[in-house]
């Protein structure tokens, strides 16, 4: 195919007209951009604030709008971080009342206020308020709720259009990124029209998507509504003035004004629409956002294309807008229907609305949607609707009139994916990173207990640490002040994130000390908010000012840990009576404080790990020189290493003498927890004189490679999984946009959730020749290629049902990557690998299959782990599994900017491992201490062993 050479990775945000690659964020980031653009083309001068708070699915946002700056500037965006989610949306309020204010700058002012679920819920009264209050003229404000359904990265589940309709926001439910640009343009237009709030649903699976977009100037055409309010034409007015009694006028030009104007425009600009308008209907189905992809991805996998549900009588309504409620669009959808079928994700909301549209009209269909006709349940509160689970409610109601092959296909399928037996694995759960300061900051001594916060420091939970418990986020430590009176207990630890205790943390230590509670603050203080992606704290101080601060709050004693003691100057002003010491010294420190009364405080200090290899590699921070060892023939496999330093870097391997235990030196970061191990296998290295930065090894394919023979349609979905932090969303975007150059239209999903903590990833991927109104997942059976970059992840159950034996080619890398518990006890594992790839030839095409030591193969060739994902993508290539150029995959990784040679490499390696698999046989690499490597001696140590006259192994 041929590719586009006038790509570039900026066209996602510059790229007026034509057809472009991005992200979900990356749509979000477009939104605002264009908007200025459609002002700009009407004469107008706008700029706009951006605001908010991070959290997943939202917590890559603010990094890609501060790395975006120049791009910001040139369209008038300001974008500031939020301290909290309620102080950023009160900035955003503002923002609307500029214009009211002599000299302002622009000609209106829009705002985009951002946060997760839990951020929503407790930023209800500034909504309230400024919703009120109204947008200012020419302005206009979209507030974006991340809602993650299964909970992959929060606490509980969230379902934000709730509180949206609560604050009496009109609530749009984006479900692509194509609809983040086209229903984001229209929001900004309702808002700006209404003078209302609008709130924007972005749940995870369409914050995490990735895909191609139509762009164009006019795509998004605007029309006036012409609503008239008490007999004159509707104009939006701003209400600043929110003390009695102007508070109940304002309410009552909220519900018989704005919300009657957000229904004229979304009735007049196309915001619901009926997708499939079957004349002689019996069945209606409605559905919103995300879910209407699901629903049309599981009708197409039971045989229902648009065609067929003409012939069989069913209707299709698409809703854009969930509150306020159109009318005249459920009334025209519902005519003649038998049953109209409502379908949305958590408890029911606009299936509430339609049966009060519907209520009193004299002919009306029966309307089913959490329950059925007789109360039963129909679709769930719970969890996520995905395609499959929608495909087996409506083919419970579809079976009643329509007896098809087709369905009874599906059910049968999916039903069989059910029973299949699991496979004998290890689950790959989330862990800390290699060198994590929580490692070791987040152990209490024996006797104590600690609480749990949010934050990576969490995942103490899921370890033998003692630790209990999780709050709301800034609630730390609150808890204990309502249960120590009731309890015998006389003191805990609470484990308070930097990032948390700047965001409203802070708080909850003063009313700890308001309570005289008897508590311990362990501040886990490491500089970046490694959970969203390393940002720095809103509003954080230094150390030092820190300890200063909650002097002046009446906490009783304060302790400083730190790995580095030299960092503090001589002079440093510290609170009165602060102590400094090293970190080894946690356990005293800790055993001191929870003997003091009242309030006290033990602030960890020690840079986030992944943060600090990020800052090494781009040269802004000091990169030690000394790396650790350990000679196998010395050590005996106890594990304790693993247990003191509860670091993934510390391996267990199999070797001739059993278990033995290994650096894994790509991974390493250089914390050195693990020489607090009882053992005398370590060694130390450190270079002389001044440490040279390493000349990484090149490894190139010298010889012509086969173009291979697609062995997969061209409408292809693909699969793949492995270990979160190893680049496996980077494949997902050189596949997606390789698919580009080609020509080809993309959609895809990355699902990650706390998987960048070592954790399990999947990326779906589906590449088709037009754009396909489908879900970005790949359903239950349907993926044609399956790249497995881990074999533990490719072997849970929850993967293997994606796969099918007449479908699916298999790639995977049988590399033995050691999960956490495997680090910490030498009673763990890894599973044998003849039975996993059993597993896998189960459910796939084994004859077609390909499995390789992708991680080995990589330190061989480059010295480097990461080159292993791209090794696994170019066997994949070859053996026919994808349905792209390997000139355009090259192309997109030399886009992608990083490591391009050692990439370009591996994919070609992986290709000749295909073409020759005996290759890799001939490359070796000799681990430390392995019996058959000859000892490599220095000159001053060969003359020392000569002058002795030792002989044997010494030599």
């Amino acid at each position: 195919m041929a590719i586009a050479r006038d790509f570039s990775l900026d066209a996602k945000y510059r790229r007026e007209e034509g057809l472009i690659f991005l992200s979900g964020i990356q749509a979000l980031v477009r939104l605002p951009l264009d908007q200025h653009r459609a002002d700009k083309r009407r004469g107008l001068d706008t700029a706009t604030l951006i605001s908010g708070y991070r959290g997943s699915p939202l917590g890559g946002l603010d990094l890609t709008l501060e790395r975006n700056g120049e791009l910001l500037r040139e369209h008038n965006v300001v974008f500031l971080s939020g301290l909290n989610e309620d102080l950023g949306a009160t900035a955003i309020y503002g923002s609307q009342l500029a214009n009211l204010f002599p000299r302002p700058k622009y000609d209106g002012v829009l705002g985009m206020w951002y946060g997760k679920g839990p951020g929503v819920d407790r930023t209800g009264d500034i909504f309230k308020h400024a919703n009120f209050a109204g947008v200012g003229k020419q302005g206009g404000v979209l507030a974006l709720g991340g809602d993650d359904p299964l909970s992959k990265s929060s606490t509980l589940p969230t379902h934000s259009e709730i509180a949206f309709y609560d604050a009496l926001f009109p609530v749009l439910f984006p479900g692509n990124i194509q609809e983040i640009l086209d229903l984001g343009r229209l929001g900004f237009e309702l808002s700006r029209y209404s003078g209302l709030w609008v709130g924007f649903k972005i749940v995870t699976n369409v914050a995490d998507e990735v895909g191609t977009a139509e762009v164009a100037p006019h795509r998004v055409v605007v029309t006036d509504p012409g609503f008239l309010f008490e007999g004159r034409p509707w104009q939006a007015q701003q209400q600043p003035m929110l003390m009695p009694p102007f508070g109940l006028e304002t309410e009552r030009l909220i519900h018989y004004g704005r919300l009657e104007a957000a229904r004229a425009f979304a009735a007049a600009n196309g915001i619901n629409r009926i997708a499939v308008p079957t004349p002689e209907a019996w069945l209606g189905i409605v559905a919103a956002g995300k879910t209407y992809y699901d629903l049309r991805e599981a009708l197409g996998e039971l045989g229902l294309d648009d065609a067929a549900l003409r012939r069989y009588g069913i209707r299709i309504l698409k809703l854009g807008m969930l509150f306020p409620m159109e009318p005249g669009i459920v009334r025209e959808f519902a005519r003649g229907l038998e049953e109209l079928l409502v379908i949305e994700e958590k408890r029911a909301f606009t299936e509430l609305f339609i049966r009060d549209v519907l209520y009193n009209q004299s002919e009306r269909p029966r309307v089913v949607g959490k329950h059925d006709e007789e109360g039963r349940i129909l679709v769930p509160a719970n969890g996520e609707l995905d395609a499959d689970r929608i495909a087996q409610l409506v083919a419970s109601r579809l079976e009643r009139k329509l007896h098809l092959d087709s369905i009874t296909a599906r059910v049968a399928l999916l039903e069989a994916l059910r029973e299949r037996p699991a496979p004998r694995t290890l689950v790959r759960q989330p862990y800390f990173c290699s060198g994590c300061p929580h490692n070791r900051s987040t152990v209490v001594p024996e006797g104590s207990i600690a609480a749990a916060g949010i934050g990576c420091h969490g995942m103490a939970l899921y370890m033998d640490r003692n630790t209990y418990g999780l709050t709301h986020m800034g609630g730390e430590g609150a808890q204990w002040v309502g249960m120590a009176p009731f309890t015998e207990t006389p003191h805990i630890f609470q484990n308070l994130g930097d990032g948390t205790f700047f965001h409203s943390g802070s708080l909850a230590i003063r009313q700890a000390v308001a309570a005289g509670t008897n508590v311990t603050y362990k501040i886990l203080y490491n500089s970046a908010v490694a959970m969203t992606g390393g940002q720095d704290a809103a509003g954080a101080m230094p150390v030092p000012e820190l300890t200063r601060a909650l002097e002046a709050e009446g906490v009783k004693r304060i302790v400083v840990m730190t790995d580095e003691l030299d960092q503090y100057p001589k002079g440093t002003r510290w609170a009165r009576g602060v102590e400094v010491w090293h970190r080894d010294r946690l356990d005293e420190a800790q055993r001191i404080l929870r003997e003091v009364p009242g309030v006290t405080v033990l602030i960890y200090d020690q840079r986030c790990a992944a943060e600090k290899r990020r800052l090494r590699k781009r040269g802004k921070l000091p990169d030690p020189a000394m790396r650790v060892y350990i000679n196998e023939a010395v050590c005996e496999g106890c594990g304790d290493c693993g247990v003191k330093s509860n670091c993934l870097s510390v391996h267990p391997v199999e070797t001739e003498f059993g278990r033995k235990t290994q650096i894994h030196q790509s991974s390493c970061n250089k914390d050195y927890s693990c020489l607090r191990g009882d053992c005398p296998s370590f060694l130390t290295v450190i270079p002389r004189g001044t440490a040279k930065k390493k000349e990484r090894r090149l490894f190139t394919v010298d010889r012509a490679l086969p173009e291979p023979a697609l062995k997969v349609s061209r409408q292809c979905s693909i699969f793949m999984t492995g270990i979160g932090g190893t680049g496996v969303v980077t494949v997902n975007q050189i596949l997606g946009t390789a698919a580009l150059l080609d020509g080809q239209h993309v959609r895809g999903l990355d699902q990650t959730g706390l998987s960048q903590k070592g954790g399990p990833v999947v990326s779906h991927l589906k590449i088709s020749e037009r754009p396909e109104e489908v879900s970005s997942k790949v359903a239950a059976g349907e993926a044609d290629g399956y790249l497995g970059f881990d074999i533990l992840v490719a072997t849970s159950p929850q993967s293997l049902d994606h796969a099918r034996p007449d479908k699916t080619i298999a790639v995977v890398s049988t590399s033995q990557v050691p999960t956490g518990a495997m680090v910490t006890s030498t009673e763990v594992q890894f599973p044998e690998t003849n039975g996993l790839i059993t597993s896998i030839n189960r459910v796939t095409r084994k004859d077609e299959n390909v499995y390789l030591d992708a991680i080995g193969l990589s330190e061989r060739l480059f010295d480097d782990h990461m080159a292993a994902n791209m090794i696994v993508l170019g066997a994949a290539y070859q053996a026919g599994a994808l349905p792209v150029s390997a000139e355009a995959i090259e192309e997109a990784i030399a886009l992608n900017g990083v490591s391009v040679p050692m990439n370009t490499q591996a994919f070609r390696a992986g290709r000749l491992l295909v073409v020759d698999p005996a290759w890799p046989q001939t490359l070796t690499k000799p681990r430390l201490g392995a019996v058959e490597t000859a000892p490599a001696l220095s000159v001053e140590a060969r003359a020392l062993v000569d002058s002795v006259g030792a002989a044997g192994e010494l030599r």
